[in-house]
C-alpha cells in the first residue's frame, strides 16, 4: 500500500478520533413508505458509509442511489452506517437495522472491518463477527455485496497476512459479491481524501460509487 495509507492508519486509532458530524441511526423510527416496485438496499457499515465529514447527500449511500437511478433502476439506498463501528458493534445492531426497514431489503452492502484494523483487533475476531453477520443475512435470504479493507503496512506482514484474506474467503463461503477494497484508487490520491487522510471527500466517494455501481446494479437486476 502507499505511504499515505500508513500515515492515515498511524494518525488515528479509530473513526472515533473526531466527533462524527453524522449520527446515522440503524433504522428510522418510522420507516419511510416504499413503492412496491422500488428495490431496497441497505448500506451497512462504518463512517465510510455514514458520510463522515461530508453532507448527507454526498455520502456513499446517497451518491450510490443517484448512480443506480441514472442506470434506470428504481431504488432506495438506506444509510445504515455508524461512525466508529467495529465488526463487533455491527454484529450487535444488524438484526435491529434489518427489522427497522419497511421490508426485507433486496440487497445489503456490508462494509465493516476498517476500525478493527486501525485498532489492531485480532483478525480472528474480525472474521468471526463478519461470519456471524453474513450467516444472519443468509438465514434471512438476503443478497450481499461485501466491500473489503486492506491492513495498513505499519501493522506488519503477519497481521496483514491474517486480515487481508478475510473478505475474499467469506465472500466465497457465503456466495457474496466482493468489492475487494472500498478505497481502491482513492486513498492514494490526496485530492480525493479529507485532510484526516482516512475518509474520502465527496469526489472520492463519487470515485468509489463509479467503480462499484455496476456490480450493485447487476445484483439488483438478477
Amino acid at each position: 500500500m502507499a505511504l499515505v495509507y500508513c500515515t492515515a492508519a498511524c494518525s488515528a486509532s479509530s473513526d472515533e478520533a473526531a466527533p462524527s458530524p453524522v449520527e446515522s441511526a440503524e433504522a428510522p423510527a418510522t420507516p419511510a413508505a416504499l413503492a412496491a416496485d422500488t428495490r431496497l438496499v441497505m448500506a451497512f457499515g462504518d463512517s465510510l458509509y455514514a458520510g463522515y465529514g461530508v453532507k448527507q447527500d454526498e455520502s456513499f449511500p446517497a451518491q450510490l442511489e443517484k448512480a443506480l437511478s441514472a442506470k434506470g433502476l428504481k431504488v432506495s439506498v438506506r444509510n445504515a452506517g455508524v461512525s466508529g463501528d467495529t465488526t463487533a458493534a455491527g454484529l450487535q445492531r444488524l438484526a435491529f437495522a434489518l427489522d427497522g426497514l419497511p421490508r426485507k431489503p433486496d440487497l445489503v452492502i456490508l462494509g465493516l472491518g476498517g476500525n478493527d484494523m486501525l485498532r489492531g483487533i485480532s483478525p480472528d475476531q474480525t472474521r468471526s463477527n463478519l461470519d456471524a453477520m453474513l450467516k444472519e443475512l443468509q438465514k434471512r435470504d438476503i443478497e450481499v455485496v461485501l466491500t473489503g479493507m486492506i491492513a495498513a503496512p505499519n501493522l506488519g506482514q503477519d497481521y496483514a497476512g491474517q486480515f487481508n484474506p478475510i473478505f475474499s474467503t467469506l465472500a466465497q463461503q457465503y456466495d457474496a459479491e466482493l468489492y475487494p477494497f472500498f478505497l481502491d484508487g482513492v486513498i492514494t490520491d490526496p485530492k480525493l481524501m479529507l485532510p484526516d487522510g482516512i475518509h474520502p471527500n465527496p469526489q472520492g466517494i463519487a470515485r468509489v460509487v463509479n467503480q462499484i455501481s455496476d456490480m450493485v446494479a447487476a445484483e439488483l437486476k438478477d
